[in-house]
């Protein structure tokens, strides 16, 4: 075990990735603004292209050493060989699926991954011939779907709205017998709440946006993983374009230095506030995995150090009572997103799924009465008091 390895999460979350003193002597990444970097002259080209001389890419779409150094944090973060970062988290997403799956591949993945995820997966990879299909979120129903031409196996841990945490140990005992390729979204679970490259995953895919920058102020996407496959989908990140801005990157390693401490605050918050709803006469059940009432609890206690900021519950009076919910509470703002200092609230049936009928939104499991509360660094009782108070008005 390296040095590196045997450090807190706060002390690698300040100083992972970092050199002890920069050539440059700043305490702080700086923000490098160029969208190409000019050689000596022909022979250092000809140096770089044979790969005997190391320097910044040739074009800002190949690289930036301010979106290197992030990288060089949130691979240290994950204990990973490599790390990507990109434009948003959907660009990781997509540029890792393709830079994986090739036609006539046959890829798997599970019912609770994002929706915009499973939508490109059975629209647009589709339509480039690799065969989806999308099962749930237990080892059973995978290994039932994997066929001969299974490449990759796409799930998150854990899901939303309901936070279920896929048994990944499981998961990936499974395709290492087939040689097939695991990918996670660990946005929900953060590098600190759980090591999914430690289970034995492949390849882990981040929503930068959320908790590592924390400020609902970027937009971001990172995959980390083994060298050969990052590298891989770096070159298919070259053609494709997402490529994460340098300011925002700046933005992201501001964000990082502070997210253990923030997450701590968010597990200790929500998992009181998770209790304290399912004790209320308004709340007909709860989901957080950390409460014993979780149908993954024991999972979550094995394999997460935390249960994260969102939780997740049902109200007695349906979409009206949420609507009141949403509507009366004054300090969580009415938001998408999540992970980060604000506390966020919404409807995940009008938020997400407005366009859908109330029946086909409970065929697919999205009740009416679902709230979805992303808790914040705020302080823990008032936001208690301010809920409860809500509450008490239904």
């Amino acid at each position: 075990m390296g040095e590196d390895e045997r450090r807190g999460p706060s002390t690698t979350s300040v100083h992972g990735g970092e050199p002890k003193v920069r050539d440059d002597r700043a305490v702080v990444q700086p923000v490098v603004l160029s969208s190409t970097y000019p050689f000596a002259d022909t022979a250092e080209l000809v140096e770089y292209m044979e790969g005997r001389h190391e320097r910044p890419p040739e074009y800002g779409r190949y690289g930036n050493p301010t979106v290197a150094a992030v990288e060089a944090k949130l691979a240290a973060l994950e204990g990973a060989e490599a790390a990507l970062l990109m434009a948003s988290g959907m660009a990781a997403i997509t540029t890792t699926l393709f830079a994986m799956l090739r036609q006539g591949a046959h890829a798997i993945l599970t019912e609770d991954v994002y929706r915009k995820t499973r939508v490109f997966a059975k629209d647009t990879l589709a339509r480039f011939g690799v065969e989806v299909e999308i099962v749930a979120s237990n080892c059973e129903s995978i290994a039932n779907a994997v066929r001969p031409n299974t490449r990759v196996i796409f799930t998150e841990t854990p899901t939303n709205p309901y936070l279920r945490v896929v048994d990944l140990p499981a998961v990936v005992a499974l395709a290492r017998q087939r040689r097939i390729k695991t990918i996670v979204d660990a946005t929900f679970a953060t590098p600190i709440n759980m090591q999914a490259l430690r289970l034995g995953v492949d390849l882990v895919i981040h929503s930068t946006t959320k908790y590592l920058g924390g400020h609902n102020d970027i937009l971001g996407g990172a995959v980390m993983g083994r060298r050969s496959l990052i590298d891989a989908i770096r070159e298919q990140l070259g053609t494709l374009g997402g490529v994460a801005d340098p300011f925002g990157a700046f933005l992201l390693a501001r964000g990082i230095k502070t997210l253990a401490l923030r997450v701590a605050r968010q597990n200790e918050s929500a998992a009181m506030l998770a209790a304290v709803l399912e004790q209320h006469r308004a709340v007909s059940r709860v989901w957080y995995p950390m409460l014993p009432s979780h149908p993954d609890h024991a999972i979550a206690r094995r394999d997460l150090t935390g249960g994260g900021a969102v939780v997740s519950f049902e109200l007695h009076g349906g979409l009206a009572a949420g609507t009141r919910l949403v509507d009366g509470v004054r300090i969580p703002k009415l938001a998408a997103s999540l992970g980060g200092v604000e506390t966020l609230i919404e409807q995940p049936a009008l938020m997400s799924y407005y366009e859908m009928s109330p029946e086909d939104r409970a065929a697919i499991g999205i009740r009416e009465g679902l709230v979805r509360l992303s808790v914040g660094i705020e302080d823990a009782e008032d936001l208690r008091a301010d809920l409860v108070a809500a509450l008490d008005r239904l």
